[in-house]
């Protein structure tokens, strides 16, 4: 579990007893009373959903980050999570994606509005129903406004105790471009919200036909490296960082399904492929709440572009669909739909996040702008209240955990109410 660490020998000591840990040198500052507010929260809601293991790091104004700890980094070897235990964290992968796409309107290489068609030809072999496919923008696929569906692949394995031979996500740009023949719009763009994996695909191959750089080497080149994020990866992890890998698991009921170890995510790295530790994603929160004066945060993205990736364009709904983690607002108000990152509204209150969920793993990143106060939460374990399954090959994509129960829209609440206010 999370500790505030008040010297390195104490720190060493308590995640040495499994206890909470937090960043080593860090001493006491005016988020002590935040964290604090959330430590038992935290630990009982990973309890009683059976998790793993799992971290949690706030962010406020200039103070160190603090954070949580909580559990094993897999259940068989029983070694604890650290503050440098990596994890996989999804679709959080997405906020990068827009702001890459933001830096390159920002520089001149395109217009939001420009038709995806332009960067991406292959798109006219899909079926527009509503018109012509030079309708659908960048703007739309930012805002999952294009009409593309939501799982990248249109069908999965029939038999799930033979599909070691199929990837969970296509492995190569041309395995997407061999499907579009078979795609649809499924409704005229920009009239509605439906979350697609696919539109971030196209997003990712944009960024890499306009800069000449893969879409990993980009996002590291342009927001890893200047933000410090020396620890944080695409897919596989380096020889050095190995062993700080997470394993994940499927939670149903009793069952514990772990997932591959380490895994590739394919040509949809632009869309889920980000792996990193609390303490360097702590580091983007840190970015992404501002700080006046700090000139290299500008070069990464201007506080103005931010700004307008978190103005609302449209609900977060989907007709006659159930709420999920992502679309579950506060007091039944759905969220509105930015450029990559959904906005919440409490109480007249702005805040933005991403969650993210893939092969067992389960994240959230928080942040509050008029309080300069921000959060990212990540577990290896995701409770899906479904009936115990049977043992995948492959990773899950999109795994969806119950929504009824989801721990994240329990711990946002408290976060709301409770942390973010006294984090002050």
């Amino acid at each position: 579990m999370f500790s505030y660490v008040r010297s390195c020998a104490a720190s060493i000591a308590v995640v040495a007893l499994y206890s909470f840990a937090a960043s080593i040198g860090a001493q006491p500052t005016q988020n002590k009373v935040g964290i604090e507010v959330f430590r038992p929260h935290f630990r009982s809601v990973l309890e009683h959903h059976g998790i793993v293991g799992g971290g949690f790091a706030l962010v406020h104004d200039k103070a160190p980050a603090e954070t949580l700890v909580f559990g094993e980094m897999a259940s068989d070897s029983h070694r604890p999570i650290d503050t440098a235990s990596a994890y996989n964290w999804a679709s959080i992968t997405k906020t990068m994606t827009a702001i890459a796409i933001l830096q390159l309107r920002d520089r001149g290489k395109l217009s939001l509005d420009d038709p995806a068609v332009r960067y991406i030809p292959e798109l006219r072999e899909v079926h527009d129903p509503f018109g012509s496919i030079d309708a659908i923008t960048i703007r739309h696929l930012l805002t999952h406004s294009a009409g593309f569906r939501n799982p990248t692949w249109p069908w999965d394995c029939d038999d799930s105790k033979n599909c070691d031979w199929q990837p969970f996500e296509p492995a190569k740009w041309s395995q997407v471009a061999a499907m579009l023949p078979y795609t649809h719009i499924a409704f005229a763009p920009g009239t509605r919200w439906s979350y697609s994996n696919l539109g971030y695909v196209f997003l990712g191959q944009i960024i890499e036909r306009l800069s000449g750089d893969d879409f990993e080497v980009y996002i590291d080149k342009n927001i890893l490296k200047p933000l410090g994020m020396t620890e944080s990866y695409f897919d596989r992890a380096p020889y050095f960082l190995e062993s700080h890998v997470s394993a994940s698991y499927l939670r149903a009921g009793a069952n514990l399904t772990p997932q591959p170890f380490n895994f590739d995510t394919g040509i949809t790295t632009s869309n889920s492929g980000l792996k990193a530790p609390v303490t360097d994603m702590a580091k983007y929160a840190r970015f992404l709440i501002g700080e006046p004066g700090n000139s290299l945060y500008e070069v990464v993205l201007k506080r103005s572009s931010l700004e307008e990736a978190w103005t609302g364009v449209l609900p977060v709904a989907e007709p006659g669909q159930p709420a999920t983690a992502y679309t579950a607002g506060a007091n039944g108000t759905p969220p509105m739909m930015g450029l990559g990152f959904f906005i919440l509204n409490s109480k007249g209150h702005r805040y933005i996040y991403h969650d993210g969920d893939q092969g067992g793993f389960s994240s959230e990143l928080l942040i509050d702008p008029a309080d300069h106060c921000a959060s990212v939460l990540i577990v290896n374990t995701t409770d899906t209240g479904a009936p115990p399954a049977t043992p995948e090959l492959h990773p899950q994509s999109n795994t969806e955990p119950d929504a009824k129960t989801d721990l994240r829209q329990q711990l946002r609440t408290i976060l709301i109410q409770q942390v973010f206010p006294t984090a002050k």
